[in-house]
């Protein structure tokens, strides 16, 4: 079965008019016909603000109980007693200058996340424009500024993904894999949809959660039932 056919026919199967809760939503994703590969599952969240203002703002941390089944290449940049705190924790890269170095001269960004000790963000700073559009920059927010290392680390490698709005107010996030099953997919769906509503902005006004939709990578979305 192709693509086109495989989508149709995942597309066939659900009521563009329904909200479905989310358990019903992920066992129509995780029974459907599959595709060649492992696919990802992603959550897209339209909310009532307006993030053009600072204090409607949506931002933030969670670390999903059953990770996002994606391996983290984790870059820390720290020296001395943190540098060697890093690489007893797992970091695949560990550097000071040398490293941001290479990121500057030859456009290296080979990891998914970068972490730094509050006392390199000087250092760090003379990439920001490298890594500041790419996503990459680290942030006390997001903890990635942080002289808990060894957590830092842990806490991405278990499947912490950041949320936070996009220019048109939305929110994109994975939470998973197909092959997790509905069970761990709702259970990573419940932990950040809760965080999202946690991080709702006192001045935001009327409804908050105007739309969720849930996806696999290769498949049409289907609207999920909130009562936030």
């Amino acid at each position: 079965m192709n693509n086109g056919k495989r989508y149709q026919s995942i597309k066939n199967s659900i009521d563009s008019k329904k909200l479905y809760e989310p358990k019903e939503a992920f066992d129509i994703l995780t029974n459907a016909p599959k595709a060649k590969f492992d696919e990802t599952v992603e959550l897209h969240v339209r909310l009532g603000v307006d993030g053009r203002n600072a204090d409607q703002q949506v931002r933030g941390v969670v670390v999903l109980p059953n990770g996002t089944g994606k391996k983290v290449k984790v870059l820390v940049i720290a020296k001395g007693d943190k540098a060697t705190e890093a690489e007893q924790a797992g970091a695949d890269v560990v550097g000071a200058e040398d490293v941001v170095a290479k990121i500057a001269n030859e456009n290296w960004l080979d990891f998914d996340v970068c972490i730094t000790t509050p006392d390199m963000m000087g250092v760090v700073g003379r990439i920001a424009r490298v890594l500041g559009p790419k996503g990459l920059m680290p942030n006390p927010k997001s903890g990635t500024v942080t002289m808990d290392v060894k957590k830092a680390i842990h806490d991405v490698k278990a499947g912490k993904v950041e949320y936070r709005l996009d220019k048109s107010n939305n929110i994109h996030v994975v939470i998973g894999k197909l092959s997790f099953g509905s069970e761990k997919l709702a259970e990573n769906y419940d932990t950040l949809i809760s965080a999202i509503i946690k991080a709702k902005p006192a001045s935001a006004k009327g409804q908050y959660i105007r739309n969720v939709v849930v996806a696999s990578s290769m498949g049409p979305g289907i609207k999920l039932n909130t009562r936030a």
